[in-house]
């Protein structure tokens, strides 16, 4: 069982960054597309962005391209989500999840995964 933990979350102005992490503990995930979620308040989960395990490929989904990216730490095992310019409307839990196995490209819907962690709160004052 893969227990993944998402780290780097808090409050910050309109504008500003953050980085999260989604580690795995002892378990490597270099063999998972990683992909992060984010669920704002009264609204359904929704993907940001994903990385494939086997290439490294990305999909960002529009609304965060040229703001966003993901990039795996292969030295810590881990894989970071670098959020810039950030709005207010993207205050949410951020999640981290992880689908098992190699393959083109990585999983854009919630059911392509088979791990997920508790999840990361971002908030973004105006």
């Amino acid at each position: 069982q893969v227990q993944l933990v998402e780290s780097g979350g808090g409050l910050v102005q309109a504008g500003g960054s953050l980085r999260l992490s989604c580690a795995a503990g002892r378990f490597s995930l270099d063999y998972y597309s990683i992909g992060w979620f984010r669920q704002a308040p009264g609204k359904e989960r929704e993907v940001v962005g994903c990385i494939s395990s086997s290439d490294d490929s990305v999909y960002y989904v529009d609304s965060v391209k040229g703001r966003f990216a993901l990039a795996r730490d292969n030295a810590k095992s881990t894989v970071s989500l670098q959020m810039n310019s950030l709005k207010p409307e993207e205050t949410a839990i951020y999640t981290c999840a992880a689908e098992v196995g190699l393959r083109a490209g990585c999983g854009q819907g919630e059911s392509d995964y088979d791990y997920w962690g508790q999840g990361t709160q971002v908030t973004v004052s105006s």
